[in-house]
């Protein structure tokens, strides 16, 4: 899930907000509101728990996977055979998920928070060196057969690889994993040394951000930056739409994205952002109430036109790559507007936007 943060964005946002507010001078104003970021911080620390215990089940099962290979002399054609393995991989691809959206939620809190971001990278959004250097995750894997993988990639990403086989090179072989007697997309074995050594580093990391998460004290700074950082990426997340097997079906490359529609990703970021936003309003409307309603609506509009496309996509329609490019500019403008709304009102309300 690879992100550069579209900065230069917001300044032609701001610029463009500018009128906005201008036209909405005459606006009623109250007295300045702190911001309410309890619910915030409550909202992370639910669905950080969460992931820890996803993580801590799909290590339990990574590891009784790399068991039973070690004990088979790692030979793919025994594991294939073996109903526990294959009912346990079965169990795996279901929570990976059911856990993926666990994240998702609190992306845009992650992703926004300066003092809590590294573990965007580490979970969700850094590439590989490979593929990256300047964007690639801060860790190596080191592996029980001694090879080390150097920044192999984010965690979500290396796991549904090597999980629906879109990393060939992190696995074993093929599986009938439903014993239906075909090989379908996704059947297929993990490379057990690396499939172990990165459930481990997932639930490790997982546990680290739920703890950064319980010590952190959110700031006004943490929440407008939040929202401003983490709107303006729709253009990126419809790319990345526009080139999983949702869109392009058997004929898709892509390394991820191809087991959870990211417009349920899209989503469920946007459903953060909402909450941050909540917590924001207050502060918004102590100076332009008539703006900080006005950012709302466009934030849940934003919201309900992903959700659409998504419940005709679960419908069965199938959008083309040229459809998910003009979608995705829409979502881009609509996202840019609301940004720049957001940081003209932190640059009234004298919030630093962090950089």
């Amino acid at each position: 899930m690879t992100t550069t943060r579209l900065w230069p964005i917001l300044c032609a946002a701001a610029v463009a907000a500018l009128a906005v507010f201008s036209a909405q001078a005459g606006a009623a104003r109250s007295a300045p509101q702190p911001a309410r970021l309890g619910p915030v911080k409550s909202y992370l620390l639910m669905h950080t728990k969460q992931l820890t215990a996803f993580t801590r089940e799909l290590q339990a099962i990574g590891n009784r996977y790399y068991t039973r290979a070690k004990r088979d002399g790692f030979e793919p054609s025994a594991l294939a055979k073996d109903a526990t393995v294959r009912r346990d991989l079965l169990r795996a691809k279901q929570i990976w998920v059911e856990g993926n959206p666990l994240y998702e939620r609190v992306e845009g809190i992650v992703a926004g928070t300066p003092s809590l971001a590294a573990y965007d990278v580490i979970l969700d959004a850094g590439s590989s060196a490979a593929e990256d250097p300047a964007s690639a995750v801060p860790f190596d894997l080191e592996l029980p057969n001694g090879k080390v993988l150097r920044k192999p990639g984010n965690l979500y990403n290396l796991t549904e690889g090597m999980l629906w086989g879109t990393l060939p090179a992190l696995v074993s072989g093929k599986a009938d994993l439903d014993s239906d007697a075909r090989l379908e997309f996704g059947e297929v074995l993990p490379e057990p040394n690396a499939f172990t050594a990165a459930v481990d580093a997932f639930a490790m990391y997982a546990g680290r951000l739920d703890r950064a998460a319980r010590a952190w004290q959110p700031t006004s700074s943490d929440a407008f930056t939040s929202v401003v950082v983490m709107v303006p990426t729709m253009s990126e997340y419809f790319g990345q739409w526009k080139t999983s097997r949702f869109v392009l079906g058997d004929r898709a490359s892509s390394e991820a994205f191809n087991v959870v529609s990211r417009l349920s990703d899209i989503g469920d970021i946007l459903g953060g952002l909402r909450v941050i936003y909540a917590g924001i309003r207050p502060s918004i409307a102590g100076v332009d109430s008539a703006q900080a309603a006005q950012t709302k609506r466009d934030l849940d509009a934003l919201y309900a036109f992903v959700a659409k496309l998504r419940k005709q996509e679960s419908a069965g329609r199938r959008f083309t790559p040229q459809q998910a490019d003009i979608l995705g500019r829409q979502a881009q403008e609509r996202a840019t507007a609301i940004a720049g709304q957001v940081t003209q009102a932190a640059a009234r309300l004298k919030v630093k936007i962090a950089q």
